[in-house]
């Protein structure tokens, strides 16, 4: 049960990083994401302006990453931070204290209505895990660009040990993006789904993968 929580730790401090220069929501940004306690099954994730370090226009959410028997993923964390961060919330005494200087609010999960994750959060998903994939994964696929072509399309531009030159690849956002990556390297030779885009002189033809 430690190292779940552990784990899960990691990959929200992972998640959060671009939130260190992309505001979380609003002007706000991420200044900090904490372990809590051991004692305690959650992750506290300090935000502020932009380059601010003064703890006392700081303020850490923590949020525990346990419903019941259901873990939060990370995403659930950043919609449970958005909506605590929007609005007017009245915490209880017994939810609000100082860490570090800063005010620490405790957020309950199972009370707030978590904000959907975005467009630009799942094209930030798809390519992050093509720009830096696991060992056994490297060299299948590789990205060697993107472009946003409309809120519905996003174009990879990749290269693949098994298909020559440039291929782009249109993707939706959203949806089973481990299956769609997990396929990706045998999708790109689907002839079926083969164009050649006149307009785009940056690959050699385009799969269109917005149905899949």
């Amino acid at each position: 049960m430690k190292e779940e929580i552990s784990e899960q730790q990691v990959d929200i401090a992972g998640l959060l990083l671009h939130h260190v220069y992309a505001p979380l929501i609003d002007d706000r940004h991420v200044r900090g994401v904490l372990p809590a306690p051991a004692a305690v099954e959650a992750v506290r994730v300090v935000v502020g302006d932009s380059g601010d370090f003064d703890p006392g226009r700081l303020t850490a959410y923590e949020v525990p990453l346990r419903i019941g028997d259901d873990l939060l993923t990370p995403h659930d964390v950043v919609g449970v931070l958005r909506t605590a961060h929007t609005g007017t919330h009245i915490y209880p005494r017994d939810r609000v204290s100082t860490v570090m200087g800063m005010t620490l609010l405790r957020v309950e999960p199972a009370t707030v209505d978590a904000a959907p994750f975005t467009v630009d959060d799942w094209a930030l998903t798809i390519l992050r895990c093509l720009a830096f994939p696991s060992p056994e994964e490297r060299r299948r696929v590789r990205l060697r660009g993107f472009l946003f072509m409309d809120r519905e399309r996003l174009r990879l531009y990749l290269d693949s040990e098994d298909v020559p030159g440039v291929i782009a690849a249109d993707v939706r956002p959203g949806g089973a993006l481990t299956a769609l990556l997990a396929a990706l390297p045998s999708l790109l030779d689907e002839e079926w789904r083969t164009s050649v885009d006149t307009g785009d002189p940056h690959c050699s033809r385009v799969v269109d993968l917005t149905d899949w």
